[in-house]
């Protein structure tokens, strides 16, 4: 089957028999795919490939192609950077260490960081809390870790 093909299948595998006319599949069902499932930032990767008006993480089949095409072995260094741009940058200003930090290390209480051990962090790797870094100065720091 060509690889077009299984990307309909899987979308329209999203979206139950009373959903099928339906242009897009609700975040929630794109979330139950084993590929994103493990994914810390599985939510915001659904809000970056959406297109919906709603804000809601939807994606359209476009949308659904997109996702994968991105996160394709064959996908470039230049696609993905841009992608891990926008996937960390949580409010889409470019000033959200603190919000990455907290989301790879965990989300609860036990294992978030305090905001001084954030502040520590920053001042090992030299960088500041409030800098920001636009996806083309993003690529030559994401040669090491990508999407």
């Amino acid at each position: 089957m060509r690889p077009f093909c299984r990307a309909h299948k899987r979308f329209s595998e999203l979206l139950s028999k009373e959903d099928r006319n339906l242009t897009s599949v609700p975040m929630e069902k794109v979330l139950s795919l084993p590929e994103l499932k493990s994914k810390p930032f599985r939510k915001r990767i659904c809000h970056v490939f959406s297109t919906s008006d709603m804000k809601d993480g939807s994606l359209t089949f476009e949308d659904f192609l997109d996702l994968l095409s991105a996160f394709s072995d064959s996908a470039t260094l230049e696609i993905k950077s841009h992608y891990a741009f926008y996937i960390f940058d949580f409010d889409d200003d470019g000033t959200d260490l603190e919000k990455l930090v907290n989301c790879l290390t965990g989300e609860t209480e036990d294992t978030r960081l305090k905001p001084e051990e954030i502040r520590q962090l920053v001042s090992n790797v030299h960088l500041q809390i409030k800098a920001t870094i636009g996806s083309s100065q993003y690529e030559p720091t994401s040669r090491k870790t990508c999407v």
